[in-house]
């Protein structure tokens, strides 16, 4: 018998139809059949705003294609990037943990649209390789779902029981996989210098990319490391698999990996199944700067594309061009700065185009956002050396700064550090 939770697409479209605001899950958590008849029949709508931080697929909802239908991104994907930059969709600025209040404010009464796993014999559904804001509106908004018999039925604060479900569509296909990322040579060095900074029972934050790999790479010989992050990856799951991470020196969440999503292989995704060492909470908890703090020795890495003299940390925006949004890396950076012992690594290659550009700069290119500010930041990294600036003068900062910049421009900082009086 069919679950009378259970709609074909045209009663999907009329129910969606009903409402302004519809906030969607990011990464594994996009329901791909539902956004997809949103895309294929925009006249079933009279005015819709589709609110989501990480889009996994292009749409023509995203690039503008429909005056009714505007696309509000919390942080852009590659998709968003693009329309963003011809004026087709909007940019909401926030801090990754606030956004589940931020979304309270700004949307009236919204449905919210996600995947889910397989109803499990008590009636609950999980969101899988999600929580993010999407839990946060768990019984206190309407639910739409795409069960997929492809999402890990996850633990933590992400079950959804049918009675708070407005209505379902089942659709299998498999989930997003992140390609293998190499580590080169300049990931590795610089993954050195913050490798054995890392204390044995450290609370660790980590993304994706060649540096964050890199450093997972090297701790497989440390002993009772936890972890307390914004996404779970398959370095962690690697780790864990070593019994380098225990998180029996955790102050919050004992012997728990905390998590908001996850994101990489299917082996990961196999691994968060019914896995209870894993805890998967809402961003506004994860990501919670105060909560952060409460952990002794977290170490937090983030990335960033040009660093000045003062110390402030242009993250979201390439040569003055927007490119991202905040994310994590101001709620970490705050986070560790609370922390007993905390530290915050922000890393960056030293030159971009070649090394025609140095990312160390007197001044941050003009149109430029800061999303670490001077008063935040703690260590700086790049392949030539590895820098605290907590603590330091603006002297000292220049001063260090020039000294793990690329060795071609260090004249000429020295030169621009003199004029400005930073340096005598």
């Amino acid at each position: 018998m069919k679950n009378i939770k259970e709609k074909n697409q045209n009663e999907i479209l009329s129910l969606l139809s009903k409402y302004h605001d519809v906030i969607v899950s990011m990464g594994n958590g996009e329901p791909d059949y539902i956004l997809n008849l949103i895309d294929e029949n925009p006249g079933a709508f009279s005015f819709l705003r589709l609110h989501q931080i990480l889009e996994m697929k292009n749409r023509q909802y995203i690039q503008g294609e429909f005056p009714n239908i505007r696309y509000v991104s919390y942080f852009m994907n590659g998709f968003a990037r693009k329309a963003f930059s011809n004026g087709k969709c909007d940019l909401m600025p926030n801090h990754f943990h606030q956004m589940p209040q931020l979304l309270e404010e700004v949307t009236k009464n919204p449905v919210i649209v996600c995947q889910t796993s397989p109803m499990d014999e008590n009636g609950f559904f999980s969101l899988g390789t999600e929580a993010d804001y999407t839990a946060h509106f768990i019984g206190k908004a309407p639910f739409v779902i795409q069960v997929n018999e492809h999402v890990p039925r996850s633990v933590g604060e992400n079950k959804i029981h049918i009675s708070q479900v407005e209505a379902l569509i089942h659709h299998n296909q498999p989930l997003h996989e992140l390609p293998e990322i190499p580590v080169r040579d300049i990931d590795q060095k610089i993954a050195e210098y913050i490798a054995e900074r890392i204390d044995h029972g450290s609370t660790l934050q980590v993304g994706i990319g060649g540096i964050p790999n890199a450093v997972v790479g090297l701790l497989s010989h440390h002993r009772n490391l936890g972890i307390h992050t914004e996404m779970l990856t398959d370095g962690i799951h690697h780790l864990v698999q070593q019994g380098v991470i225990t998180g029996t020196e955790k102050k919050t969440y004992k012997e728990k990996m905390v998590a908001t999503f996850a994101l990489g292989s299917r082996s990961l995704y196999d691994f968060m199944e019914n896995n209870h060492s894993i805890e998967m909470l809402s961003v506004d908890k994860v990501n919670d700067p105060r909560i952060i703090a409460q952990e002794d020795n977290m170490v937090a890495i983030n990335a960033t594309t040009e660093v000045d003299f003062y110390g402030q940390c242009a993250s979201e925006t390439v040569a003055g061009k927007y490119y991202s949004s905040t994310g994590r890396q101001a709620d970490f950076g705050t986070g560790v700065r609370f922390a007993k012992n905390g530290k915050g690594f922000i890393c960056l290659y030293s030159t971009a185009k070649n090394d025609t550009i140095s990312r160390i700069q007197p001044i941050l290119a003009p149109g430029s956002v800061v999303t670490t500010s001077k008063n935040d930041v703690d260590y700086v990294v790049t392949e030539y050396g590895i820098t605290q600036l907590k603590g330091k003068s603006i002297y000292e900062r220049t001063k260090l700064l020039i000294e793990i910049a690329h060795p071609k421009f260090r004249d000429e900082l020295t030169f621009e550090a003199k004029r400005m009086g930073f340096l005598i």
